[in-house]
């Protein structure tokens, strides 16, 4: 019997199938601190204790990006070492605020399985969920991945896609924000002067600035999340494949995009949740990123008169700026997309 682990292919998954993830990972400032050197993500109350905790969080948590990739990074190899790519998420709750000096583990249940009819591949489809060293659910979310088979002459007849939200209720928003001190929201300090109440659904905002990806701090990254897939690392296997190089963690192109939309949305200081999402096509080290977000609705938290809840509709691009806001119209994607986030986030409000 081999000591190594050569990963999951589709045949190996069954629908109900529960699994615990290696390796437990205690966050600390260090990984604030890279994490913010490969992103420039500048939102005031994940950059200062001082801000935070005057607002009365006990101190700057960390970025709620930075919790998804390392429980993602968990799931990788179990979950999506031998996949083709990541497809999708959906009905993702950010629970509870994480602090440095929390362990982090994750555990995710297969909940569907759906062969593709070229017989090479398959979807997985997977509920993960994050805990901290308290037992405490600070993340769960759904994603999909398609996944090389073993043997693609053997049929497996999976043909189960689950049933997912299209959106998350707003009223079940606000658990990981504590309840805020808004009089102590300085706005000079945060970067913005926009708080919740002067965004309007329809509104369009482009956020203007580009960054371009370079094979160094992307491979950084998904070393940073412990995230070992094969299409991100191994050119000597993906020099053989479908593009002839490696691709970009998709997470890492939701990272780029949350970080650039700091021009226009400084105010939004927490990801409370991401409704769905799609990795439109494949970046790679050398294309220029560019976001733009539009306001898809609005609404007031019960009991909370601190914080409102913004429903926005994210689009990235590559080489592309977005002053013709490119996106999705009847004929499909406009080419530079590379992805279509649907997120809700929170702002001060007035």
């Amino acid at each position: 019997m081999s000591k190594t682990n050569a990963g999951n292919f589709f045949e190996d998954f069954t629908i109900g199938q529960v699994i615990r993830h290696a390796t437990p990972r205690t966050v600390t400032v260090g990984d604030a601190s890279l994490y913010t050197s490969l992103y420039g993500s500048r939102f005031a109350v994940q950059s200062s204790d001082a801000f935070a905790q005057g607002l009365g969080y006990e101190r700057s948590p960390i970025d709620d990006l930075l919790v998804f990739h390392i429980v993602f990074g968990k799931t990788v190899p179990d979950i999506s070492l031998n996949a083709v790519a990541n497809l999708g998420y959906a009905g993702c709750r950010f629970l509870a605020p994480v602090y440095p000096g929390d362990s982090l583990s994750a555990s995710s249940e297969v909940i569907g399985l759906k062969e593709n009819s070229n017989g090479k591949t398959g979807v997985v489809y997977v509920r993960s969920t994050g805990v901290n060293q308290h037992g405490t659910t600070v993340l769960d979310y759904v994603r999909w991945v398609m996944v090389r088979k073993k043997d693609p002459s053997t049929p497996t007849g999976h043909d189960t896609v689950p049933s997912l939200p299209a959106s998350l209720e707003a009223s079940s928003l606000g658990d990981a924000v504590p309840l805020l001190d808004i009089s102590a929201f300085d706005k000079d300090l945060s970067g913005s002067v926009h708080l919740w109440d002067e965004y309007d659904v329809g509104e369009t905002i482009d956020h203007v600035d580009g960054m371009t990806v370079e094979e160094a701090e992307h491979q950084m990254a998904t070393r940073l999340y412990q995230n070992t897939a094969k299409v991100h690392f191994n050119q000597f296997t993906e020099g053989q494949g479908r593009f002839g190089r490696r691709l970009i963690y998709g997470g890492h192109v939701i990272s780029l995009a949350r970080a650039l939309s700091f021009n226009g949305l400084g105010n939004a200081f927490h990801i409370a949740a991401i409704n769905g999402g799609r990795h439109v096509a494949p970046l790679f080290a050398g294309n220029t990123v560019f976001a733009w977000s539009e306001v898809i609705d609005k609404a007031e938290l019960p009991g909370r008169s601190d914080v409102g809840a913004l429903r926005l509709r994210m689009f990235a691009t590559k080489d592309q700026p977005c002053d013709g806001l490119p996106g999705k119209g009847e004929e499909g994607y406009d080419p530079s997309v590379i992805l279509d986030l649907d997120v809700w986030v929170l702002l001060p409000r007035a």
